[in-house]
C-alpha cells in the first residue's frame, strides 16, 4: 500500500526549496482530502489547517523571526522560509468546548482526542507529501507565534495552533533510516 511507502520515505527534511515536483493544486488536493478522511473521536472534526504559499510563506517566517526578537537564529528561520510553503495545524477550541458541554462525562478527554486526531492528520499529510516527492519537517514555535499567525491569516481566536510544517522541494536526499529492534517497543501477547 502507498501508505507504507510514504511512511518509509518520510523523514525530516530541513534543506528545502521552493521548487515543488508537483503543482500547488496537487498539494491542495492532498491536504484537503487528507483533512476530510482522517478520523477523530465523536466525529468532532476539530482539525483546522492553513497553508502559506508564495509571499505569505516568506512573510510568515519573517514574522516568526520578529516574534522571537532574534532569539532564534536567522539562518534557522531562513531555512524554513526557503521552503515552498508551510502547513499550519490547529484545532478549533469551540468545537472541543461544545462537545465537552454536550458530553460532560468525557469533558477532560476532548482536548486529548483533538490532539490525537491532529497528530494523525500531521503524519498523514507528511507522508502524503513525501509520496508526491515533497520533503517536510515539523516545527513547534507555538505559543510564541500564536497571535502573529492569527493576525497574518485573520484566523478565529478559537483556532489553537499546534504545529508548523514547512514543505518544499528536496535539496538533498537523506540517508535511509536505520532499522531498529522494534520488539523492544512493540509486544504481542496471547
Amino acid at each position: 500500500m502507498a501508505v507504507y511507502e510514504g511512511l518509509r520515505k518520510r523523514r525530516s527534511y530541513y534543506q528545502l526549496n521552493k521548487e515543488l515536483p508537483v503543482s500547488e493544486d496537487a498539494v491542495r488536493a492532498l491536504i484537503e482530502e487528507t483533512t476530510e478522511l482522517v478520523p477523530d473521536a465523536f466525529n468532532m472534526k476539530s482539525a483546522r489547517v492553513a497553508v502559506a504559499l508564495g509571499e505569505k510563506q516568506d512573510e510568515l517566517w519573517d514574522r516568526i523571526y520578529e516574534a522571537f526578537e532574534g532569539k532564534v537564529p536567522r539562518e534557522k528561520i531562513d531555512g524554513f522560509k526557503a521552503a515552498a510553503g508551510t502547513v499550519l495545524y490547529f484545532y478549533d477550541e469551540n468545537i472541543v468546548k461544545s462537545l465537552q458541554e454536550k458530553f460532560p462525562l468525557y469533558a477532560d478527554n476532548f482536548p486529548v482526542w483533538a490532539n490525537q486526531a491532529n497528530g494523525m492528520l500531521q503524519i498523514n499529510i507528511w507522508s502524503g507529501l513525501r509520496e508526491l516527492g515533497i520533503g517536510a519537517n515539523l516545527q513547534h514555535y507555538n505559543p510564541v507565534i500564536d497571535e502573529t499567525v492569527r493576525e497574518l491569516f485573520d484566523l478565529p481566536k478559537s483556532w489553537k495552533l499546534l504545529a508548523e510544517m514547512p514543505f518544499g522541494g528536496i535539496v538533498e536526499e537523506r540517508e535511509p533510516k536505520a532499522k531498529e529492534k522494534i520488539e523492544e517497543r512493540v509486544k504481542f501477547y496471547r
